[in-house]
């Protein structure tokens, strides 16, 4: 019944929502079922990977960089896609991690202004490449930038990697009405 409550909600709001302007990544609204963005992604050149507990995973060139992976994501009592990231290659060192979030951040400096929220801090004091990337691995390092407009919310950050010790550059798109819809579908679940 609970569920079956979430369904109704969320086909209500997305009715409302289609008149309303989503943010873009890769020039296609953040809208529609994780099927149908993920078809918009396939079309719009990305190789679909896999799709697995309400995410859809693509690979391909995103900002001049080869082989990022994007994932679209949603809840899957509430399938409305809210937001995509994109993961770029990994490293085990600091350095060019830190190199390719520079360059991204100034882009997106260039493309949306200036930033609303900027944190680029250790916890504790990390001197060496070795440092730095054992405090990313510990949580022990907060860095990311987030950009804000009328539409959503594009966040880039420095994320761990896939494996041991390795990190890597994520900017996160949100798109304002949809990810509304599923903080709401996630609070009726409490």
């Amino acid at each position: 019944m609970k569920k079956l409550l979430v369904l109704v909600i969320c086909l209500l709001m997305t009715g409302s929502i289609y008149a309303q302007k989503h943010l873009t990544f890769k020039g296609v609204p953040i809208d529609g079922t994780l099927k149908e963005y993920t078809e918009a992604m396939v079309n719009a050149g990305f190789t679909f990977e896999e799709t697995e507990n309400g995410v859809s995973t693509l690979s391909g060139d995103f900002a001049g960089y080869k082989d990022c992976q994007i994932k679209v994501s949603t809840l899957k009592n509430c399938d409305i896609v809210s937001h995509v990231d994109v993961f770029f290659s990994s490293s085990i060192n600091w350095s060019p991690i830190l190199n390719d979030y520079e360059k991204l951040k100034g882009m997106l400096t260039k493309k949306y202004g200036k930033s609303t929220k900027c944190i680029e801090r250790f916890s504790r004091p990390a001197d060496s490449d070795g440092s730095k990337m054992r405090a990313l691995f510990n949580d022990e390092c907060e860095w990311y930038t987030t950009f804000s407009n009328e539409y959503g919310e594009i966040k880039v950050s420095i994320v761990k990697g896939r494996f041991i010790l390795d990190g890597r550059v994520c900017i996160s798109y949100y798109d304002k009405v949809n990810s509304n819809i599923v903080n709401q579908a996630a609070m009726d679940d409490l």
